[in-house]
């Protein structure tokens, strides 16, 4: 699928409510959720792979992955108007596609996630901006699944992830840096819209690193 055909298709879906402040709920845009997903499918082919979505939100990035080709899909989200737009997009694909997914309304550090065999984990988890180490049990979660990669957009300021991910045996390259908009969604944002640079994570087991190591 082309670049410009799948975020046309992702921009239509339903955005996220972004209802929860405490969850620091930032919609990924169709562009971006295109592109990386894009790359996600080059870099470890979506194709027949099972791929777990955590912090689903509307279901962009699990829904992205689906339209690549894969075999099934796992959205993890809690936020229940988060859930009602998610099962509402699932609804508009053909049944094709509706078919391999399940949603887990499940809350991560709470509820462990009933899904034993995953391919691949995508995640643009809370990055711990209104509550410290919010992100901790998304990359617990991630990183302690027998999985063959994590893709993982996160702030381009935050150092940690790759040390939580050493500290669990992964090895990390960075895929693509780049602005995420950020939308003035909640009561304490002072400007319409406003923007900072993310980073888009793979993290791989030892000896399966797919690009260059980056020169200093």
């Amino acid at each position: 699928m082309r670049p410009k055909h799948l975020a046309i298709a992702l921009s239509r879906l339903a955005p996220h409510p972004c209802q929860e402040v405490g969850l620091e709920q930032y919609p990924t845009e169709g562009d971006l959720a295109a592109y990386w997903m894009l790359a996600v499918d080059e870099l470890d082919g979506l194709t027949s792979r099972v791929v777990m979505d955590l912090g689903a939100g509307n279901g962009i990035l699990g829904i992205a992955c689906l339209l690549l080709g894969a075999e099934h899909v796992h959205f993890v989200e809690c936020d229940e108007a988060a859930l009602e737009v998610l099962n509402a997009n699932l609804s508009t694909l053909e049944d094709s596609l509706s078919t391999r997914a399940t949603v887990h309304a499940t809350r991560l550090g709470a509820e462990t996630v009933p899904v034993e065999h995953v391919d691949i984990v995508v995640m643009n988890p809370p990055w711990g901006v209104q509550q410290t180490k919010a992100d901790r049990p998304f990359l617990q979660e991630a990183f302690t699944k027998a999985t063959q990669a994590v893709h993982l957009l996160h702030s381009d300021r935050a150092v940690h992830p790759e040390g939580v991910g050493q500290s669990h045996g992964w090895d990390a390259e960075a895929v693509l840096r780049t602005e995420f908009r950020l939308p003035a969604m909640y009561a304490h944002h002072a400007q319409r819209t406003g923007k900072t640079g993310v980073q888009c994570w793979r993290f791989f087991r030892p000896g399966d690193r797919q690009l260059p190591v980056e020169e200093d």
